[in-house]
């Protein structure tokens, strides 16, 4: 299956006294570029959440956003709380209010929501640890579900443009022997115009050059080549294909410059053109896979 190195996914939960949120999003980038923004007691957890994040995707630059709601507790006496952190808020508190008459006291609410109030005992790094984890792994899942829907359309929008680029180019390969015949024969009787009298084997000899310059039997052969190559591709989706595609449509485009520079007729130019539109469309599409 083909994923988009575009998604977007979120999961909240409770987990002991804490509500968890997580969000994660992704644009397409050339490498797999993972970005945190979580508080600093999520820190410490970041290699757990880096570890996940690398099985799951590829390339992209993500964004993973961990909020923390600290939940209120029925019991306040079983809360390990700093005291001495309480004391510094309140003094500090009543120093503010005396200042600036409009603010109102710290509620006890306030004070628990304040950072470094509630001390993590090593069981709560665990609840939280493992909350944590947890829900990376729901957001993961639904991450890579909405990536493989993005990815789907992106297989049958490319699928279509390989099918219009086969059709040009057979049609080519069908025509090309009559166009070459045609332009022979219209220049070997503009070139019997010009001069009386010919040498039939002269003639002969610099039509065998044009000819070995104007075929495109080689630059058609090869267009086939790739477009089968990434049909595979995209229709057996092994793993991470963005990079190979890319450069599969660098060399189909090379190929479509080809055609269009040896063009003898007028179908040659547009089926040129046609080409390049068309892979075109295709690159814009591929620089969004994984």
């Amino acid at each position: 299956m083909l994923y988009s190195m575009t998604g977007y996914a979120n999961a909240s939960g409770q987990f002991g006294n804490r509500q968890i949120n997580i969000e994660l999003r992704a644009v397409n980038h050339r490498y797999l570029d993972i970005q945190f923004k979580v508080v600093e007691e999520l820190r410490r957890f970041e290699g757990q959440m880096r570890e996940l994040i690398n099985a799951q995707v590829a390339r992209g630059k993500l964004e993973c956003r961990v909020q923390i709601k600290q939940l209120p507790s029925q019991n306040t006496e079983d809360l390990p709380i700093d005291h001495k952190l309480v004391k510094q808020l309140a003094v500090f508190n009543q120093q503010i209010r005396r200042q600036y008459k409009d603010l109102g006291k710290l509620t006890v609410a306030d004070i628990l929501h304040f950072p470094g109030v509630i001390v993590a005992t090593t069981e709560d790094e665990e609840v939280l640890l493992n909350g944590v984890l947890t829900l990376l792994k729901q957001v993961l899942t639904e991450f890579k579900t909405a990536r493989a829907r993005e990815g789907e359309k992106l297989q049958q929008h490319l699928l279509s443009r390989l099918n219009d680029m086969s059709d040009i180019v057979a049609a080519m390969q069908q025509l090309f022997p009559q166009l070459l015949q045609d332009y022979m024969n219209k220049a070997e009787t503009r070139l019997r115009e010009a001069v009386a009298q010919v040498d039939a084997e002269r003639l002969k000899q610099e039509f065998v050059l044009f000819m070995q310059k104007a075929d495109v039997d080689e630059e058609l052969n090869r267009l086939t080549t790739h477009i089968a190559e990434a049909r595979r591709l995209i229709e057996e989706h092994r793993g991470s294909v963005g990079k190979r595609l890319d450069f599969l449509m660098q060399e189909l485009n090379r190929e479509a410059n080809t055609l269009g520079s040896k063009a003898i007729a007028i179908e040659c130019t547009q089926a040129s053109v046609g080409l390049k539109v068309l892979i075109e469309q295709m690159r814009e599409q591929v620089q969004n896979i994984e």
